[in-house]
């Protein structure tokens, strides 16, 4: 008897998601049932943004990837069923943005992300 092959995630897969110049690769690390909870400037923790499923997600990942800018991963750690990241992005007009993001994984896949994050005003 055989069983299924799950997905790997680790430091390399999320760097080529979070790097990549569309948000294809990054919202295939997503489950089908996946929460992201968003906490900044505007939605604060007590009332966060909060996408539920890969297709919420999708949708603000390929606004988000639309724009002119470039993301790098700055640091990521990965321990079993959980992991952690800070991400870098860069506006073409100067204009940064920084996130740190904890994840919880279920057989390669991201199933909860708490992501704080914060602009250059």
């Amino acid at each position: 008897m055989t069983t299924a092959a799950h997905p790997v995630f680790d430091a390399d897969t999320l760097r080529r998601g979070v790097e990549a110049d569309t948000s294809a690769p990054l919202v295939s690390l997503y489950a089908d049932d996946a929460e992201l909870r968003i906490v900044d400037r505007n939605t604060q923790p007590s009332h966060p943004r909060v996408l539920h499923g890969r297709d919420e997600i999708a949708a603000l990942l390929d606004d988000v990837y639309s724009r002119d800018m470039t993301h790098t991963l700055e640091a990521c750690v990965v321990q079993g069923d959980h992991a952690a990241y800070c991400e870098s992005c860069r506006y073409a007009d100067g204009v940064r943005v920084l996130s740190e993001s904890v994840l919880t994984l279920r057989n390669g896949r991201i199933t909860e992300q708490v992501t704080i994050q914060a602009w250059d005003e």
